[in-house]
This record gives structure tokens, C-alpha cells and sequence, in this order.
């Protein structure tokens, strides 16, 4: 990646000087990226577009850049009304002085914000320690609902872009020197490849209108908790083209963040979140998740090489970076086998805690799809998930209906080289079969396990949920008491411990073959 300071760069530099002036400007702190410079002051943040061509944006000029600066303003507001403001123009005054939306003649423009907590973005709360669920699922809402709202696009120019920005990275590592010649090869090989696999996948999704104007940056920088409610903000401004994407595209960057900061069971729910938020159709379409968040992972690593010795005081520090996400850009291509796995148990046993906890180490990442009776009932009804159904919707063919309906879905997914966790009662040996029959025809792995503990404790459980999709009462879990489980052969777990000694105890039904498990 080429790029060039052009020949507003000396004003620009007098420019900078002066907002970072802490005379003039008292605790002004300024942030630099590879197009802009930030300045931090009091409760406002002026962002100024660096006066730089690359080849996929072009600054050089300061009409230009106030064109960037309104676009911004256009593209942003929508996402973070909060945040953004207005254009301010840096005047020269008549006595060569600067000023801030002074009198004098406009030598630059910024985009004026309302300065919010840098700590509080999504990529140092995820070093911090692990995202807050609540807060992971808001963002997963969040960005569905800037897909629900966002301008459909061609689909062409987005599927014709991926090999020449496989190509780009490619080129941008190699003059890089910083990492041998074969693995930069089978990366690029393997992206060729995995392209190919679902071009005409993504050709369908076009047609279909999952290709629109997305945010098109959305990495965890560029996510902001304020007020306790996460907010996007910081998307490209400067091509409409580049932004016009595959809606999971989109959301492949935040999800990719996240498993590089090891926060997997975030990227995790992060995904079973808007799945469960959008279209049915997207669970069609996880085969091209791999090329998606691996090519995210590149271009990380792409954007941030070129910063190593330009704005980084850190080199070593800022190569690690790279190197970081290199790495995890080949281990996100590697093809994976899918894994089913299914969790029965009375209501109260712990299946769904036990399901959530499991699937974000069941390989491909970010993690398996969650499959619950419970929310598939609700759909099926038309329902909100937390909305509770009458007793005649839990009538013994509705029952069949809905294992129909996991199964059909499980299998529709597990096609697609991803992973599953089915969570459901399972009480009936028919029930079990269903599901088992998947992992047969499609000859892959599958792992059971059936949760048991006493009966006060499942009344004690279901008398402490809140806010759940589940309809189980006291009533209900008597009932079930007297269910003929058949003969179970999946591995029965008691349950009647922690969350985390439940967890173990299944764990260790795996260790005969933790392939699929890391």
C-alpha cells in the first residue's frame, strides 16, 4: 500500500501545531491514525483529515477534504447523533493567525464531536476483561439494525473487489519483509480458494439484497459504550463503494476483533445474537464466515502495518500486533469439520447456560450456532422471544413440529462446514433420534448429553429466571417427573452442581477426541 503526504501537508502541519498548542489548548491530547489526526479538548474532539493519497482514498486537497469532512457528518449521524456535529472550518486570519471557526480564510475543516471516554470503546473494555453479554448483544442489535436500515447496493462491485483486496494484502506483506514468503503464499493461496468456494453464494446473497451501504470499518475501535448503550461510529466517509458490502461482511470485522483479543465467547454471541435479530436466510450463508473474518484479520494487519514507524512510538510492540493478526487470519481460513452437539434435560437442569458456555470453543470460530426449542417455538408462533405462549401452543404435534424445525435448521448449518449446539428437552427417544439422524446423514461427528439432577433444584432454577425464553413453571417441571426418558445413549451428566461443575463434567466426554474443541 502506497501513499503519499501532499502539498497542503505544510499548512497542515501549522495547523496541527496550533490544536495541539497546550497553551492555547489546555490538556489537549491528540490521536493520530493513518487519514486523520484527533484532538481531544474539554467536552469537544476535532477530527481533521491528514492531507495523504492512497489508493483507495484521496485527501489531498482541502476541498476534497471538506467534502470528506460533510460526508462524514452524512454517514455518521445516522449511527451516533450524540457524537457528531458539525464541519468547523480552521481560518487564517489577516495577521497569519489560526483560529477555530474564526473570520479569517478556511486552510482547513474538521469534523467538530462531542468527545466521549476513550476507555470506554470496545477494544480496551475487550483487554479490560470479558464484554458484558448484555452489552455484546446490544451491539449484535445495533448493527442489525444499521443493516435493516442501510441503502442496498450493487452486488458486482463488492464480489469483484475480494480478489483484488487478497491480491493487495498479499503485495502489502511481502514488500513488508516482516514474515516469510510461504506463509504469506498459503494464506493467499487459501483465500483464493475459499473465495472461489463461495463466490456464487455471495452472488445470491447480492440478489437477494444483503449488499449495502454497512458502516464498513465497524472493528472494536470504532464501538463506544456511553450512557451504558453501545454506539457505532467512525465509518467510511470517503467511498460509498468500499462501505457496500455483505451485511455478515460487515459484521465479520467486530466478531474477528474479538477472537483476536480472545474474547471468544463474546464473538460468539455477538453472532447468535443477530442471527437470531435478522433474516433466517443469513444461517444459510456461514460458509463464507471463514473468508469473511479472515480477510478482516488481513487487513488489520495490512492497515496497521503501515503505521509500524510512522505513528507508533512502540515498533516491536506494533509488529506483534501485526504478527497477531497475521497469524489469526490463517487460522480463521483453515477449513474445519462442523460438530453437532446436543444438550437434553428437564426444564431447571442448566441445558441452556450449559450450551451457551459451550459453544464458543466449538470450532470454526467465532463458535457454534445455538439452536433452542424454546426460541424456535416463538418464532414459530410469531412471537418475541421473552413472550409467554398458551398451553395449547405446547400441544404434543406442535412438540414434533418444532424438533422438526431444529433439526431441518441444524442440518442447514451443519452443511455449511459450521458447527451447532442443539439445546432442547429431549425427552422422548424419538426426539433424540431426530436429531442424531442429522450427524448420520451428513456423517459427522456428534456428541450427547443429557443433564439430570433432583427435583428441587430444577424448581429452584426455573423459580429464579428472569427475562428468559422458556415457559417451564413448578407445574410443568412435576410434570415432567413422570416422563418415560426411554433409553438414553448419550452421556448423562448430573447437573445438580455449578454452572462450571456441570461444564467439566461434560467436558470430560470429550476428551476422547477434543478435535473439534480448542
Amino acid at each position: 500500500m502506497t501513499t503519499s503526504q501532499t502539498a497542503d501537508g505544510p499548512m497542515q502541519e501549522k495547523v496541527f501545531a496550533f490544536l495541539a498548542d497546550p497553551v492555547r489548548h489546555p490538556e489537549v491530547h491528540r490521536i493520530d491514525t493513518h487519514a486523520a489526526s484527533v484532538f481531544l479538548a474539554g467536552n469537544r474532539a476535532l477530527k481533521i483529515k491528514r492531507a495523504v493519497r492512497f489508493p483507495y482514498l484521496d485527501y489531498s486537497t482541502l476541498a476534497k477534504r471538506q467534502v470528506a469532512c460533510e460526508e462524514e457528518i452524512k454517514v455518521n449521524r445516522p449511527f451516533a447523533p450524540q457524537i457528531y456535529r458539525r464541519v468547523v472550518p480552521i481560518t487564517l486570519g489577516a495577521d497569519g493567525s489560526l483560529d477555530i471557526d474564526g473570520d479569517g480564510t478556511p486552510v482547513e475543516f474538521a469534523v467538530e464531536m462531542a468527545r466521549f471516554d476513550e476507555r470506554q470503546t470496545m477494544d480496551h473494555l475487550a483487554e479490560a476483561a470479558p464484554p458484558d453479554p448484555e452489552i455484546v448483544r446490544a451491539i449484535a442489535d445495533a448493527i442489525a439494525a444499521s443493516h435493516a436500515v442501510a441503502a442496498p447496493a450493487p452486488a458486482e462491485p463488492w464480489i469483484d473487489s475480494v480478489l483484488p483486496i487478497i491480491a493487495d494484502n498479499t503485495e502489502a506483506f511481502r514488500a513488508a519483509s516482516c514474515i516469510s514468503a510461504g506463509e504469506i503464499d498459503r494464506l493467499d493461496r487459501a483465500s483464493r480458494s475459499a473465495f472461489l468456494a463461495v463466490r456464487g453464494l455471495l452472488a445470491r446473497r447480492g440478489r437477494r439484497g444483503f449488499v449495502r451501504r454497512c458502516h464498513g470499518d465497524l472493528h472494536l475501535a470504532n464501538i463506544v459504550v456511553i450512557e451504558g448503550r453501545p454506539v457505532l461510529f467512525d465509518a467510511i466517509e470517503f467511498d460509498a463503494t468500499i462501505a457496500s458490502v455483505d451485511v455478515l461482511y460487515d459484521l465479520a470485522f467486530p466478531m474477528m476483533d474479538f477472537v483476536q483479543r480472545g474474547q471468544h465467547a463474546a464473538a460468539n454471541t455477538l453472532l447468535n445474537r443477530y442471527l437470531s435479530a435478522t433474516s433466517s436466510d443469513n444461517i444459510d450463508s456461514l460458509a463464507a464466515l471463514p473468508l469473511f473474518m479472515s480477510l478482516r484479520a488481513a487487513i488489520r494487519a495490512k492497515v496497521l502495518l503501515a503505521r509500524v514507524g510512522r505513528i507508533s512510538d512502540d515498533t516491536a510492540a506494533a509488529m506483534r500486533q501485526v504478527r497477531s493478526y497475521f497469524e489469526l487470519a490463517q487460522q480463521l481460513i483453515q477449513p474445519s469439520v462442523p460438530t453437532l452437539v446436543a444438550v437434553g434435560g428437564l426444564s431447571g437442569t442448566g441445558k441452556s447456560v450449559l450450551a451457551r458456555t459451550l459453544a464458543p470453543d466449538i470450532r470454526p470460530r467465532p463458535g457454534a450456532v445455538v439452536l433452542r426449542t424454546d426460541v424456535l417455538r416463538k418464532e414459530l408462533f410469531k412471537a418475541n422471544e421473552r413472550d409467554r405462549l398458551p398451553e395449547s401452543n405446547y400441544r404434543s404435534e406442535i412438540a414434533e413440529q418444532v424438533y422438526e424445525m431444529i433439526a431441518e435448521r441444524a442440518e442447514r448449518i451443519l452443511s455449511q462446514g459450521h458447527s451447532v449446539v442443539v439445546d432442547a428437552v429431549f425427552a422422548r427417544e424419538p426426539e433424540r433420534k431426530k436429531i442424531s439422524d442429522v450427524a448420520e446423514r451428513l456423517s459427522i461427528r456428534m456428541v450427547g448429553v443429557f443433564l439430570v439432577t433432583d427435583m428441587a433444584t430444577r424448581l429452584t432454577r426455573i423459580g429464579m429466571r428472569k427475562n428468559d425464553a422458556s415457559d417451564a413453571t413448578p407445574a410443568i417441571a412435576a410434570l415432567q417427573e413422570n416422563y418415560d426418558l426411554g433409553a438414553i445413549d448419550w452421556a448423562v451428566v448430573d447437573a445438580s452442581g455449578t454452572p462450571e461443575q456441570t461444564l467439566t463434567r461434560c467436558q470430560n466426554h470429550f476428551t476422547t477426541d477434543p478435535e473439534p474443541f480448542s
